[in-house]
């Protein structure tokens, strides 16, 4: 499973506060420790708090080089302009790149597919439109023709294509947690080579407990088909059960990077 790291979003507190002070140092020790500790990704969110909504591109592009400097990771561009992702591609001087996020929306899917399909990049897409999350496993089926159909349509390959079913939390409607798993289950079947994708965290917002939450729909998730998840890979414990969900839904072959990480001692019960 791929693991996308979350830290450096400008909603987060800190990380808000080191973007507007300009605090590098704070900033690249981040994109390093979750880099250390296993992200695939580190995704990448300027936010447009504080200052940065008249300069959004260029704190983005700021934001690109200092995570660069810090880490040979590949980036997930977080952002909701297209001008700011656009200008955070032409910065980034990686070979694989991620953009999160697209939906079902005409003008976006055409303008971000675009830029997927010019820089090859994945992309992360959501299952709504300008309705919002819809409600149902069908409706967000039918977001995801939709997507799929118009991304294709402009170059994208379906490899490229990272579904987010989008967790509603739980404490919101307890419904949810298994309309998630069987939208990833119908995605996989629809899509076979697309990849499914979840912020994991939302699933236990409001909620007591949240990393307990959190680690128990992680394998659930995996074992309907999920391939990533957005997550704290500072979370000693849910890194862990990362690898569990690989061994356990087969993606470990001969349990070799189970053994690994058992024999690094970085495994967290």
């Amino acid at each position: 499973m791929l693991v996308i790291g979350e830290r450096i979003n400008a909603s987060n507190k800190s990380v808000g506060q080191a973007i507007a002070s300009k605090d590098e140092e704070f900033l690249a020790k981040l994109a390093k420790a979750q880099a250390d500790a296993g992200a695939d990704f580190v995704d990448v969110n300027a936010g447009v708090g504080f200052d940065a909504r008249e300069n959004a591109t260029a704190t983005m592009e700021w934001l690109i080089d200092i995570v660069q400097r810090a880490t040979d990771r590949p980036l997930a561009i977080d952002s909701d302009d297209p001008d700011t992702v656009q200008a955070a591609l032409r910065k980034y001087r990686g070979d694989t790149v991620m953009i999160n996020s697209v939906n079902a929306e005409p003008e976006r899917l055409e303008v971000i597919g675009r830029l997927a399909a010019e820089s090859q990049a994945s992309l992360v897409a959501l299952l709504m439109g300008k309705g919002g999350i819809p409600s149902t496993v069908e409706e967000r089926l039918a977001a995801s023709e939709v997507i799929m159909t118009h991304l294709t349509s402009l170059g994208v390959k379906e490899e490229q294509v990272f579904f987010d079913p989008l967790v509603i939390p739980i404490s919101v409607d307890s419904t949810q947690g298994i309309i998630t798993l069987k939208t990833i289950e119908q995605i996989k079947s629809r899509y076979p080579a697309a990849k499914t994708v979840v912020g994991l965290s939302n699933i236990s917002f409001g909620l007591p407990n949240r990393g307990m939450v959190n680690r128990a729909f992680l394998l659930m998730a995996a074992y309907a088909g999920l391939d990533a998840a957005i997550l704290d890979p500072l979370d000693a414990k849910v890194m862990s059960l990362v690898k569990v969900a690989d061994l356990l839904t087969g993606k470990d072959a001969a349990c070799r990077g189970f053994i690994r990480a058992h024999r690094k001692g970085i495994l967290a019960d």
